[in-house]
């Protein structure tokens, strides 16, 4: 994974601390992905319990992505002057406590509510959290440090959201949402304890972020592809417990599993990107698109075979993990110079796209079919492949904003 770091500057602080503050963030990102996809292990009971359908229950991604990917570029810019640690503390506490109260939630609304004042701080930190581990250490280090964090989304898929299913098959969907306050904040202590004071850095005001996709030709170009594909990918990855259940005899142990197999599969996606985007990027990013692509045209083939999604969740994952490496690097390259602003736009159009992507996925389950869902991901990540294949490479840096024609 190579990303740009001569946006930094010196950091007095001792190698243990250092590599125990990106150890913090990493796990602020576990923490922070684990609640915001938790739903997707755990629609099926939550639907039961509240009295409402599935497709209703598919809000709480929703929602939570509406708010982290809406308000990021707002409150990053108005929090410039805030030390780092300090915002992060707070996120962590608003995470906290939003999962606390989604476990004693009498009602939908309220667990709604919750979850949209969650996403706020979610977003945030998607926007800050690579930064700050990439201050805490020497330059040289800055992109293992980003590597490292980043790993926290494997890690997720692996070991968090299957925990979460196979927490909730042996307690409750509350019990399973009371654990992850807890964890909220364990990481919250962990975070205060282990990162140093890190003043805010690099920000720009509210106007200037919006105008970064004007003015840079490349930017805009990888935000269009990520909103395709983070449409299609999480409108049917949302799904994808449902689907199961209503094609084949799998039991909910066995999604558990299959969950794992994914983020196994994210994982190894991750660390075969890490070495093939550093020599093409665009053939890396193209290749993972088409996996998606085609696992998504298998499940729909051979997702009622016993093997079929044990195939299918593997290339999936694999695909995923692949694909999220070369995003970020696309970002970053395309703006190095404002990292947490490209940072905080990369974040507004990734997570309003879940939220879109589960919304819409939730139209088609309650009224053609949970199979449409995963035509409707079809259709959302082929496009984004077919545009990446026709736009040809944008230069870096950034043009006068006049002079950029429209749609390109």
């Amino acid at each position: 994974m190579t990303l740009r770091t001569d946006i930094r500057i010196e950091r007095p602080h001792s190698t243990l601390r250092s590599w125990l503050g990106v150890s913090a963030i990493t796990a602020s990102l576990f923490a922070f992905l684990t609640t915001e996809l938790m739903p997707v292990g755990i629609l099926t009971p939550v639907s039961t319990s509240l009295g409402i359908s599935v497709g209703v229950a598919g809000l709480m991604v929703t929602v939570y992505g509406v708010s982290a990917g809406l308000g990021v570029p707002f409150i990053v810019a108005w929090s410039r002057r805030v030390n780092r640690r300090v915002l992060l503390s707070a996120l962590l506490a608003v995470l906290a406590l939003g999962n606390l109260v989604t476990a004693v939630s009498p009602n939908y609304p309220l667990v709604l509510t919750t979850r949209l004042i969650m996403g706020f701080a979610s977003g945030v930190f998607w926007a800050i959290g690579v930064s700050m581990a990439m201050r805490l250490v020497p330059e040289r280090h800055a992109s293992r440090a980003a590597a490292v964090v980043m790993s926290g989304i494997s890690i997720a898929a692996v070991v968090g959201m299957p925990l979460g299913t196979f927490l909730e098959d042996l307690t409750s969907w509350r019990a399973t949402f009371l654990i992850w306050s807890g964890l909220g904040a364990l990481v919250f202590v962990a975070v205060t304890v282990m990162i140093p004071s890190l003043p805010s850095e690099n920000a720009v005001p509210v106007r200037e972020v919006f105008t970064l996709p004007l003015k840079n030709v490349r930017l805009r170009s990888v935000m269009f592809t990520i909103v395709l594909f983070v449409l299609g990918h999480f409108g049917a990855y949302t799904f994808v417990r449902p689907f199961l259940e209503d094609n084949s005899s799998i039991t909910p142990g066995a999604i558990t599993g299959l969950l794992m197999v994914y983020g196994i599969g994210g994982a190894a996606g991750n660390f075969v990107a890490g070495h093939t985007a550093t020599r093409n990027l665009r053939a890396t990013f193209i290749t993972a698109c088409s996996g998606l692509v085609a696992s998504l045209l298998l499940l729909l083939a051979i997702g009622h075979w016993q093997a079929g999604p044990f195939i299918v969740l593997v290339l999936w994952g694999v695909s995923f993990g692949a694909w999220q490496l070369c995003q970020v690097n696309m970002t970053l390259a395309a703006a190095p110079d404002t990292f947490e602003a490209a940072m905080s736009l990369n974040t507004m159009a990734y997570n309003t796209s879940i939220a879109l992507g589960a919304l819409f996925g939730g139209l088609f389950a309650d009224h053609v079919g949970v199979r449409s869902v995963l035509w409707f991901g079809v259709a959302l990540t082929a496009a984004s492949l077919l545009v990446t294949l026709l736009t040809r490479r944008a230069p870096a840096g950034t043009v006068p904003a006049d002079a950029v024609p429209v749609g390109k």
